[in-house]
C-alpha cells in the first residue's frame, strides 16, 4: 500500500510542474484618455503565439479584463473611434498571474512627434517613432528582423496647444470673452511625470479675464495616479454699480487613482478654494468613488462629487479643463448679497457589458444650495438680484434649493468602429415656476421641485477620409424646467440639452507637419429651446434657460 501511495506521490510531483506551468493567467486594466477620462467601448486585443488573437472591451469606468491566458509574452493593443491606436509590447505573464496594465489613448488632435529612435540598431530606414503625449511609443514600423523598441528611461518630450475662439458660452457671469485664447503645454519628466500648465485669456476693456492651471502629475509602478494642481481665476466685473465685483478665485486640487487587487479602483481627491467677490468666501469641495469589477463585464459603483462634471472634455477643446465656463466657481446674489453654489452628489450605479452593447443603470441623490441658474435677455444695470454677463446677454441668477432623488439608464452601442449610439434616459426633480407670468424679482418665491422624465440620443465617431471628428446629440425633456435633469450625470450618456452639434476638421495640406492645424464649430440648444419666460424690472420679456443658444468656433495649433 505504501508502495502504491510512493508511486502516486512521485506522478503527481511529476505532473505539479506541468500543471502548474498551464495555469492560465488574465491581462486587465483601464483605458483612459489623456486627459484621464475613462474610455467606454474601446477595443482590446490581446496577441500572443501561445493563443489566438483575444478581443475584449472596456466597461463605463474603462475597466477591460481577458482570461484564459497561457504563460507566455503578448502584444496588447487597444483602439476606440477618434483615438490612435495604442500598442503595448513584450508583456510577460507568468503562470496563474493577475497582470493590471493600463493604458492610454490619444485623438489625432493630440501632440504627436516624430523623434528618432535612440537605439543604435536601428536601420536607416525605420528611425522614427511616433510617440504619445505620455512618452510612450504607440507605434512603430519595423520590419521582420528589426528588434523590439526598448523603453527610453529619462527622455522628455513636449507638447504644446495655443488656439483662438470665438464666441462666448452664454453661460451667463463667468462665461469666458466672445474673442479668447486658450494654451496647454506638457512635459513628461523622470519617464513617469508630467508637468502641464494650461490657461484661457479673453480679450476685454481693462484687466482681461483669464484663468490659469498648473499640474504635476507623477504614474506609480503599483497604477496610482497622484496629483496635484494650482487653478488661479479671474474675472472682471460683472457691473460697474457693484463695488469689488472684480472675482478672483484660487484653488488648489489634489487627487489620487488607486486599484486593490485588480478588481476594486478607488478614485479621491479634494479641492480647496479661496474667492474673493463683494468679500471673502472659501469652499472645500471633496470628491470620490470606488469601482468593484464583479467579472470581466459587470462593474457597481459608487460616486461622490460637489460639482458638475466637464462636457468639454469629450469635445477635446484646447481650453478644457482650464476653461472659464466648465470650472468656476458659480456665484450669484441675492438682494447684494453673493452666495456660492454649494452641491453634493450620490450616485449608485451598476454597468454590464455584453458584446458592442453598453448598459447602465444608476440611481443618485443630489443637494444643490444656491443655484447658479442661467437667463437670457437685457437687464438693466444696478440691479441686486442678477449677475450678467458683459459678453453674451446672459446673466445668472440665484435660485431656490434644488433636493431631488432620480434615476438614469444609458444604452451605448458601437455601430461601425467610426460610429457609436448612445441613448441616455433619466428621471428626477428639475426646478420650475408654479404658475405663468411671474417677474423675475419674484421668481424664487415661485420655485417648486418638480420631476420631469428626460431622453437623450447621441451620435459620435470620426470620418475616415476627411478625420472629421463629429458629436450630435439632442436632448428632451417633458416639461418645462430650469434646470436639466440628472444635472451631474458624468456617464456616456452626458450631453447638453436639446440639439448640439460640434464638429473638429483638421486642416487639410497641412498632415506633411509634424503639427496640427484644426477648425472648431460648437453649437448649443441650435433651435433656442426650453426658455422658461418670465417679466423683468423694466417690463422686458427675459428668460431662464437650463442651456441658452451659443455659437462658438475657432482654429486650433498643435505642435
Amino acid at each position: 500500500m505504501f508502495r502504491k501511495l510512493g508511486c502516486l506521490v512521485v506522478a503527481f510531483g511529476l505532473v505539479l510542474p506541468v500543471w502548474a506551468g498551464e495555469r492560465p493567467g488574465s491581462i486587465s486594466g483601464y483605458v483612459r484618455s489623456a486627459n484621464g477620462v475613462p474610455q467606454m467601448g474601446a477595443v482590446v486585443e490581446v496577441l500572443g503565439s501561445a493563443v489566438r488573437a483575444i478581443k475584449v472591451f472596456t466597461d463605463e469606468n474603462g475597466f477591460y479584463s481577458a482570461g484564459g491566458l497561457l504563460p507566455g509574452i503578448y502584444s496588447v493593443k487597444v483602439s476606440a473611434p477618434s483615438f490612435l491606436p495604442t500598442m503595448r509590447d513584450s508583456v510577460g505573464l507568468r503562470a496563474g498571474a493577475t497582470l493590471m496594465l493600463n493604458l492610454t489613448l490619444n485623438t489625432i488632435f493630440d501632440s504627436i512627434q516624430l523623434v528618432p529612435a535612440r537605439g543604435k540598431d536601428d536601420t536607416d530606414d525605420w528611425k522614427w517613432v511616433l510617440r504619445s503625449a505620455s512618452d510612450r511609443p504607440i507605434l512603430r514600423l519595423l520590419d521582420e528582423h528589426s528588434p523590439k523598441p526598448q523603453s527610453e528611461q529619462g527622455d522628455s518630450t513636449l507638447k504644446g496647444t495655443v488656439s483662438f475662439l470665438a464666441g462666448s458660452p452664454s453661460d451667463g457671469f463667468g462665461s469666458t470673452s466672445d474673442m479668447s485664447t486658450g494654451f496647454s503645454l506638457e512635459r513628461s519628466i523622470f519617464s513617469s511625470g508630467t508637468v502641464a500648465l494650461h490657461g484661457d485669456v479673453g480679450y476685454g476693456d481693462g484687466v482681461p479675464d483669464a484663468v490659469f492651471r498648473a499640474s504635476y502629475s507623477h504614474q506609480m509602478g503599483n497604477g496610482s495616479a497622484p496629483e496635484v494642481a494650482l487653478t488661479v481665476r479671474h474675472l472682471a466685473s460683472p457691473d460697474l454699480s457693484l463695488r469689488n465685483s472684480d472675482l478672483e478665485a484660487l484653488a488648489l486640487t489634489t487627487s489620487d487613482d488607486v486599484v486593490l487587487g485588480g478588481v476594486l479602483e478607488l478614485k479621491f481627491g479634494s479641492e480647496l478654494q479661496t474667492i474673493q467677490f463683494m468679500g471673502r468666501q472659501s469652499a472645500f469641495r471633496p470628491f470620490g468613488s470606488v469601482a468593484m469589477h464583479l467579472s470581466p463585464d459587470t462593474v457597481v459603483a459608487y460616486g461622490y462629487a460637489t460639482s458638475q462634471p466637464d462636457g468639454r472634455v469629450e469635445k477635446g477643446f484646447d481650453s478644457a479643463p482650464a476653461d472659464l465656463t466648465e470650472s468656476g466657481p458659480h456665484m450669484s446674489i441675492s438682494n447684494f448679497t453673493p452666495a456660492l453654489e454649494k452641491a453634493r452628489h450620490h450616485e449608485i450605479s451598476v454597468s454590464q457589458h455584453a458584446g458592442k452593447t453598453n448598459l447602465q443603470v444608476a440611481a443618485y441623490i443630489d443637494r444643490v444650495e444656491n443655484p447658479a441658474l442661467t437667463g437670457v435677455g437685457e437687464i438693466p444695470s444696478g440691479s441686486g438680484d442678477v449677475l450678467p454677463d458683459i459678453y453674451s446677454g446672459t446673466f445668472t441668477y440665484q435660485g431656490k434649493e434644488l433636493d431631488t432623488r432620480g434615476m438614469r439608464i444609458v444604452l451605448q452601442r458601437k455601430l461601425t468602429s467610426d460610429i457609436t449610439a448612445t441613448v441616455d434616459y433619466g428621471y428626477g426633480g428639475v426646478l420650475d415656476l408654479g404658475k405663468a407670468d411671474v417677474s423675475l424679482q419674484d421668481a424664487r418665491e415661485w420655485t417648486q421641485v418638480r420631476n420631469r422624465h428626460g431622453i437623450t440620443g447621441k451620435v459620435n465617431g470620426i470620418l475616415p477620409r476627411s478625420k472629421t471628428s463629429w458629436i450630435a446629440s439632442y436632448g428632451w425633456i417633458s416639461g418645462p424646467a430650469m434646470t436639466p435633469v440628472d444635472m451631474f450625470n458624468a456617464s456616456a450618456g452626458q450631453a447638453d440639452p436639446y440639439l448640439d452639434i460640434f464638429f473638429r476638421q483638421p486642416i487639410p495640406g497641412t498632415g506633411f507637419f509634424p503639427n496640427h492645424f484644426d477648425v472648431l464649430i460648437d453649437v448649443r440648444n441650435l433651435l433656442a429651446q426650453g426658455y422658461v419666460p418670465m417679466i423683468g424690472q423694466d417690463g422686458r420679456t427675459v428668460y431662464l434657460v437650463q442651456s441658452a443658444r451659443a455659437v462658438r468656433g475657432g482654429v486650433a495649433f498643435t505642435f
